[in-house]
């Protein structure tokens, strides 16, 4: 990062605004006006496309049409009435009356694009009564920002990636639950590989795994073009969040009509997805009532999943939805690795289907709202996949039936934030070829102690259908090498002896006092 004369560090873009914004805290919560920022973002950026345009067709001699929406839409450009540009909002940014300018701003923006609907806060500004001064220094910030200059970089995207990273971070245990952190999902995309066909997340949040998925397109020379984007998301605020996140990118998705419960009312039920990417809800505990969805055709010859957690009712969701060669990668709590009851029949099932291809535990406190360690699982419909050709890759498939892959990830990761921690670029490129290796044919691929092991199914089935990679993977310096029974047994002899020496000691103490002529009690 440059730095100026005062040896001190120069702010990024996003510092400089996520420290204007934080003036708005106080009395707001962070889960409020994360919307207030982020609405305000998506209206400059959509101004200056929209001011581009409009100066192509000046350059081009259609004056005529500058106030005819569909010669922008035509360029996947927003078209903005006057008192919605920019322009207008910075003229007027002094006024007592901005809150409600802006309201009304982003209201006829979206009553003008009908791909928006839905997506842009509605009455955030007017209602949350913000201190005047304090909202105009917000404006000023972002107006600094021309959001268009660098078309190599995603400026807008980089501030939204920042911002949704950083009000994840603020809002803490039991909520943040709209934002994956970024380098999970990079894994995921990197090692699923969602490049063509069809992309579903059921548990959308604020859109982070189709972002993830369009860059890992590009990044390989694809074209975004060929996919098609399907989610749902439960919570109104968040649905909007990720409707803004993809049309700020230029992404195309179909969220369903409204926010709504994936369970009780799936807004895609037909849709057969070729990769599935999602970190749905940990634990959810009374997701159905008892006698609610019992006959719920996305149980297809499974049990039912238990109304006490939805864990298993999210894994059946995916397979119903997963197409002839389909691919998902979804995280879980690790509870859901060896749970009994119906879970563990379910799990029987899905281990003798050949669905499971691979379970990876990740390492502690890389999530804003747990610090427990979780898993990655990926569930594959046909193991014995095609040849896939990337745009700029060719990979053969080996026969994995009947095997599932193990990865130990727990002691890899950097820290960031002070106590969190993340993958780096060259870990998940390390992590995600292993996974590669493993699938190929003529790859060389060998287990590993600590970090991974190729179980087959006669292996899985010994451990009795458990799913906990420490079972299988072999450890020579943490404790997974132990002999937990033994050392149980050592340790309880161990503290017998100690009880017995504290005894002892109790009763020679007691004799010295005595003698001394006192007379206690111990």
């Amino acid at each position: 990062m440059a730095k100026n004369a005062n040896n001190k560090k120069t702010k990024s873009i996003e510092e400089t605004l996520w420290d204007s914004a934080n003036k708005l805290r106080g009395s707001v919560e962070s889960s409020e006006y994360k919307h207030v920022v982020l609405g305000l973002i998506f209206l400059k950026f959509a101004s200056d496309k929209f001011e581009e345009r409009r100066k192509e067709l000046i350059d081009e001699g259609k004056e005529k049409y500058l106030e005819i929406k569909e010669f922008y839409n035509m360029k996947n450009v927003f078209f903005l009435p006057e008192e919605s540009r920019w322009s207008f909002i910075i003229k007027n940014a002094k006024q007592s009356d901005i809150a409600l300018k802006i309201d009304t701003a982003l209201h006829t923006v979206e009553k003008n694009n009908p791909a928006l609907k839905g997506a842009l806060p509605d009455n955030y500004f007017s209602r949350l009564n913000l201190d005047s001064s304090k909202l105009a220094a917000l404006l000023d910030t972002i107006n600094n920002i021309d959001t268009i200059k660098d078309k190599q970089t995603d400026i807008v995207g980089r501030v939204y990636e920042y911002f949704l990273s950083k009000f994840a971070l603020a809002e803490g245990k039991g909520k943040g639950e709209f934002y994956t952190p970024k380098s999970i999902v990079n894994l995921i995309a990197e090692m699923i590989e969602p490049y063509k066909g069809v992309i579903y997340d059921p548990a959308c949040g604020s859109g982070g795994m189709f972002v993830q998925s369009v860059k890992f397109i590009e990044s390989h020379h694809g074209n975004k073009k060929e996919v098609s984007i399907y989610g749902q998301e439960y919570t109104a605020t968040t649905y909007k969040l990720a409707k803004m996140n993809l049309a700020i990118r230029g992404i195309s998705a179909n969220l369903g009509d409204i926010p709504a419960n994936t369970f009780s009312r799936d807004q895609h039920p037909d849709l057969k997805a070729d990769f599935i990417m999602a970190n749905p809800p940990f634990n959810q505990k009374d997701w159905r009532a008892a006698d609610e969805l019992t006959d719920d055709p996305r149980w297809n010859g499974y049990e039912v999943p238990p109304k006490s957690n939805a864990n298993y009712a999210w894994i059946l969701n995916m397979v119903s939805k997963l197409s002839e060669n389909g691919v998902a990668g979804f995280i879980l709590a690790n509870g859901a690795l060896s749970g009994g009851g119906e879970e563990y029949k379910i799990r029987k099932k899905l281990i003798e289907n050949d669905m499971v291809e691979a379970i990876v535990i990740l390492p502690q406190n890389m999530f804003y709202t747990t610090n427990i360690s979780v898993t990655l699982w990926i569930l594959n419909k046909n193991k014995k996949q095609r040849t896939l050709k990337l745009p700029d890759t060719t990979r053969k498939y080996r026969d994995r039936q009947q095997e599932i892959l193990f990865l130990d990830l727990r002691e890899i990761g950097v820290p960031f934030e002070k106590k969190f921690t993340a993958f780096s670029e060259h870990q998940i490129k390390d992590i995600a070829t292993t996974y590669h290796s493993w699938q190929q044919e003529e790859s060389g691929y060998e287990n590993q102690p600590e970090y991974c092991y190729s179980a087959t199914l006669e292996e899985v089935r010994a451990k009795d259908y458990s799913l906990v990679p420490s079972k299988y993977i072999e450890f020579v310096n943490r404790d997974e090498y132990l002999d937990f029974d033994k050392k149980m047994a050592a340790l309880q002899g161990e503290f017998s002896e100690l009880l017995k020496q504290e005894e002892q000691s109790k009763k020679e103490l007691l004799k010295v006092f005595k003698e001394l002529g006192y007379a206690i009690e111990l």
